[in-house]
């Protein structure tokens, strides 16, 4: 996966939502000001290059897709900010969080659970 700038991610952010969309239909969504038509395009065409979408043609219109998910860049992004920031350790990325986090007791109870899961799966 390439790295997407924050420009880049926002507009997965909409397509993501959207699950397919031209670029008339992500403006639509975004808040005032609107960026010009031509800087969604290219963000659009850098995102093809980047192999993040896809689009199908109707006539001189495109419509988008998205070729990953969330998830798996959501996975690639947590993995990125662990290895650069937390010297690859989950745990301490996750104790980081943790501290920083006004966390309640059933916030922690959730978190134990899936913990205690993700251990009888492997």
């Amino acid at each position: 996966m390439q790295k997407l700038t924050s420009a880049e991610e926002e507009v997965m952010q909409y397509l993501w939502q959207l699950e397919k969309a031209t670029v008339s239909q992500i403006i639509d969504q975004m808040s005032d000001p609107k960026p010009p038509h031509s800087t969604i395009s290219s963000i659009m065409r850098i995102l093809e290059r980047k192999e993040a979408v896809g689009h199908k043609a109707y006539g001189r219109t495109y419509e988008y897709f998205p070729l990953m998910t969330q998830e798996v860049f959501s996975a690639g992004s947590l993995n990125k900010l662990a290895t650069d920031y937390f010297g690859g350790s989950v745990r301490k990325m996750v104790s980081f969080l943790v501290q920083r986090e006004d966390l309640s007791l059933m916030d922690l109870e959730e978190i134990r659970q899936l913990l205690n899961k993700k251990d009888i799966e492997s």
